[in-house]
């Protein structure tokens, strides 16, 4: 504080100014809340060391085959290979072994790439089964990842497992993402949006968050979106040690700028074609990202009481008010839900907006054109309820009296402990809910496979009797000549 005196010189009487802090230093404590360390782990014997390493390999191993069991087993994921692992990474894979700078889409999909390129290692026929497994493995380590990369913003374990299981069990994925190459990348995102806000201790969870964070950008050009998350980290952060993830970051999206500016060069990029209305890109969060937020088959419920609008404000109400109850009583919450709401908002709305066509089509009960682009929106709403769920717990034990002779507890005591005890058995509801009933159901990923063992069938055949050591095949709607060493039976 800054004393003003007056004029005599007598100090007697000052007047105590205001302190005249720099607002950049308010900005950076502000933001430095979205970087929180994990507390230091407990110490462990080597055999509780073994032992939970064992858990979370066998966690990875659990959800993956739940993941794949997610799919409809009429038709399950393992025996169809899905929309571009068919018709351009697994044939190009085929075509130019381990050529992996190839772009596609208006970008490099780095992932997917190097997916095809380990299939092709397999005999022919086992193609859809690898791609579907490589998918759901992404996946569950992506919410292995997760677990131990929110331990800065949520302390309670059972708490950080919900995060990682509402990654598994997201309500959105069977539509689409799920068990595939070409669309993994959209479960790196959140595990990116993650990585961006973990500070770890070791050398090897830097290395890492430097592979995850190349990995996601390499992947898909959208995630330059994450530049603010980016410049905040650097703006509090300012030891080298904690920027690995950054120079991830960085490192792909300037692999990925080539491919864009090429794509651009022959107009084929998206940035060349007509963007979307801003009207229609508002319009697909609402009717795409804030209807599902509590799950596909709910929309469809509320969109017969109340129509499409109808029920998108009705979701939209819900949401305000948790967030609005959230942000006013969870102070400590604040940035990263503020984070994640923004976040979580201009991906879905960019991305839209220069894919026009998705913006315009038409959603159905087993079609819902763009959901990739509603994954992390959706997740992040999760994310942010759990942080928020873990800070009023964190309050509540921090307000806790110590124990001492008397008749038990007061009043004000049992409603600290109710409160934070309704909001978990209301987020665990709600999740559970979503999950059973969401759990299968006909999507894109079901509609959009093609059957594989034919296909391979034919490959082979055709290898058999081919006598250039060539054949030229039908993938997709492409024709394409394969060369036949690679067609192993």
């Amino acid at each position: 504080m800054i004393p003003e005196t007056s004029r005599t010189g007598d100090t007697s009487h000052a007047v105590v100014m205001p302190d005249q802090q720099p607002d950049a230093g308010r900005v950076r404590r502000t933001l430095g809340e979205l970087f929180p360390e994990a507390p230091p782990p407990a110490g462990r014997t080597a055999s509780l060391r073994t032992l939970s390493v064992a858990i979370q390999v066998a966690a990875v191993g659990i959800a993956t085959v739940v993941m794949l069991v997610r799919i409809p087993l009429r038709l399950p994921s393992w025996d169809t290979i899905y929309a571009e692992d068919y018709f351009v990474f697994l044939t190009q894979a085929l075509q130019k072994h381990w050529n992996i700078f190839i772009g596609y889409n208006s970008n490099w999909q780095f992932l997917p790439r190097v997916i095809a390129q380990f299939v092709v290692y397999l005999p022919i026929t086992q193609a859809s089964r690898a791609f579907a497994v490589a998918g759901a493995l992404v996946a569950a380590c992506c919410a292995l990842f997760i677990y131990h990369a929110s331990a800065g913003h949520i302390r309670s374990s059972w708490l950080r497992v919900l995060l990682a299981v509402a990654l598994v069990l997201l309500p959105a994925a069977p539509m689409e993402v799920i068990d595939s190459g070409v669309n993994s990348v959209w479960y790196v995102f959140p595990a990116m949006f993650w990585a961006l806000l973990w500070r770890p201790r070791t050398r090897a969870g830097m290395a890492v968050a430097l592979v995850l964070a190349f990995t996601a950008a390499a992947s898909n050009s959208l995630c330059f979106l994450f530049l603010p998350l980016v410049a905040a980290r650097l703006y509090v952060l300012r030891r080298p040690r904690e920027h690995a993830v950054t120079i991830g970051w960085l490192a792909g999206c300037l692999a990925q700028v080539p491919f864009v500016v090429s794509a651009y060069q022959s107009g084929v990029s998206r940035l060349s074609s007509q963007p979307a209305p801003p009207g229609l890109s508002l319009a697909f969060y609402g009717h795409d990202v804030v209807l599902p937020a509590f799950g596909w088959h709910l929309v469809w419920w509320l969109r017969s009481l109340a129509g499409l609008n109808g029920a998108t404000a009705l979701v939209g109400v819900v949401l305000v008010a948790i967030f609005a109850v959230i942000l006013v009583t969870q102070a400590g919450a604040r940035p990263f839900v503020v984070t994640a709401l923004v976040i979580g908002f201009i991906f879905p709305v960019v991305g839209i907006t220069e894919t026009a066509h998705l913006a315009r089509a038409t959603m159905f009960p087993a079609e819902q054109p763009g959901s990739r682009y509603t994954v992390l929106p959706i997740y992040l709403f999760v994310s942010a309820v759990i942080v928020a769920v873990d800070y009023a717990l964190r309050r509540r034990r921090a307000a806790q009296p110590e124990p001492g002779p008397g008749p038990g507890p007061g009043p004000a005591r049992g409603a600290g402990r109710v409160r934070p005890a309704m909001a978990v058995t209301a987020l665990v509801a709600v999740l559970a809910f979503s999950w059973v009933v969401d759990f299968q159901y006909v999507g894109w990923r079901s509609n959009w496979g093609w059957t594989w063992a034919p296909i391979a069938a034919k490959w082979q055949h055709d290898c058999a009797v081919s006598t250039t050591g060539q054949i030229t095949e039908k993938a997709g709607a492409i024709l394409q000549t394969l060369p036949c060493d690679r067609i192993r039976s």
